[in-house]
């Protein structure tokens, strides 16, 4: 995520999409009405396509993209998500996403220099700095990682440049153009307030366009996508690569919003789905998505998992050379010991005895903790202590809560963050369009 680059905004979606039973219709007779081609039904096609021939550059306008460009974005791409040993076959798939992704931030960033919107480089390196502070390194560590991984400085560079130049174009184009009405955000407000104690829940996105004609392929990708997250990826990091819509910015991060606020197929996925799950692909008018659960809340009620936390860990490491029975009876000791704490002036106590490291935070919420801690956290009593957690390499730890602070119930959004995010919306699907039209009076020459 590239702080303060993009807006957040919710994904919204492009023209329905045909039902199979209508492509069906449609593929027994000359294609006529809405879509103006003229197709016979008997098909007889001059010439061979080999599929098995991919064009790895592009000449997009008179601009190259070089196989250079493709690889370094790529290698962003494998190294976000941990996997060193890519198989062949999704390595190619992969390359050939971030050829499409290229040719798009290529088209946005000529079309915004057409309207003579320009990025200062002192702004690219402010956001390349967050960036890198976002991987806890500065600019010339961050350089040299990227280096280190097979992609470059340069290629992020080019990727900001691109999305501070789109944004900046859709606020001069098209959000002048954008409206919407007090009625509409008094209206949302007011079913809002009605809909207090109903669940809540934050999302991230992967949308995928597709037409009829792709729609096979392009589920058969989503499913791809899926499986890498599953194996580990980031799906954050596949989000902003892979997802068309513009919350890619964000990792795919919708906000927290009411399943109802969703298309009906996602709403109904995303009242079934837990925290951390995975769903989809799901066919929706204009393609497919995949949702990934963030959290979840009940609107305008106060939430446990908000309440802050005063913390005290207790953790012992095993050094190196410890037998398995050692470190298990070493574990067992301390689980004693901790499960036995009363209090964490107690826990002092039992830290030295132990020679245990301590560490004390007084401002953690509930759900900034691990999923497995949530539960627990909740219903310890104060002065008590977690079960040990941990491993071998990383040591055995116990919490000790030593205060809480109650969650507050919810605020309803403001009546600006209403209207922004309604804007938002409209903004995101005429974005959309605009994409499409330059895609489609778009000179490309693949090499």
């Amino acid at each position: 995520m590239l702080g303060g680059v993009a807006m957040l905004a919710l994904a919204a979606l492009a023209a329905p999409l045909a039902s199979a039973q209508d492509a069906q219709n449609a593929a027994a007779q000359p294609a006529t009405g809405a879509a103006g081609l003229d197709i016979p039904a008997d098909v007889i096609v001059f010439g061979r396509n080999d599929p098995t021939l991919r064009k790895p550059t592009a000449i997009v306008n008179g601009d190259i993209i070089t196989r250079t460009d493709i690889e370094q974005r790529l290698a962003l791409i494998v190294a976000a998500n941990g996997a060193a040993n890519v198989p062949p076959e999704e390595l190619e798939r992969l390359r050939a996403q971030v050829l499409r992704n290229l040719i798009d931030e290529m088209l946005q960033i000529q079309e915004a220099a057409g309207n003579e919107i320009k990025v200062a480089q002192s702004e690219i390196q402010q956001s390349y700095e967050r960036v890198a502070s976002n991987f806890k390194r500065n600019p010339r560590q961050m350089t040299e990682y990227l280096a280190s991984i097979g992609s470059s400085e340069a290629s992020i560079k080019r990727q900001i440049e691109g999305e501070l130049a789109w944004s900046r174009l859709l606020r001069r184009r098209v959000e002048p153009f954008v409206n919407v009405g007090q009625e509409e955000v008094q209206s949302i407000m007011a079913r809002l307030e009605a809909a207090k104690g109903a669940q809540e829940v934050r999302v991230g996105e992967i949308f995928l366009s597709a037409t009829p004609e792709t729609a096979q392929d392009v589920a058969l990708n989503a499913r791809r996508i899926i499986e890498q997250i599953r194996q580990g990826g980031s799906f954050a990091a596949y989000a902003r690569q892979f997802s068309e819509a513009s919350t890619a910015a964000v990792g795919g991060d919708l906000g927290w919003l009411r399943p109802e606020q969703l298309p009906d197929a996602l709403a109904d996925a995303a009242r079934e789905m837990q925290i951390g799950t995975l769903a989809g692909p799901i066919q929706i008018p204009g393609g497919f998505s995949i949702l990934y659960m963030t959290d979840k809340r009940q609107v305008l009620t106060a939430d446990p998992r908000d309440a802050v936390l005063s913390l005290r860990q207790l953790a012992i490491r095993f050094p190196a050379g410890l037998s398995e029975s050692q470190a298990a009876a070493r574990t067992a000791e301390f689980a004693a010991a901790t499960r036995a704490i009363q209090g964490c002036g107690a826990a002092q106590e039992v830290a030295q005895k132990l020679q245990a490291e301590v560490v004390d935070n007084d401002q953690i919420k509930v759900r900034d903790l691990p999923l497995q801690l949530q539960d627990l956290m909740i219903n310890l009593q104060i002065g008590q202590a977690t079960p040990p957690f941990g491993s071998r390499t990383d040591g055995v730890r116990v919490l000790v809560l030593c205060g809480r602070d109650e969650a507050e119930s919810a605020q309803a959004p403001s009546f600006d963050r209403i209207m922004a995010q309604l804007e938002e919306q409209r903004v995101n699907l005429r974005a959309r369009r605009y994409l499409r039209d330059l895609r489609r009076d778009a000179i490309i020459d693949y090499r």
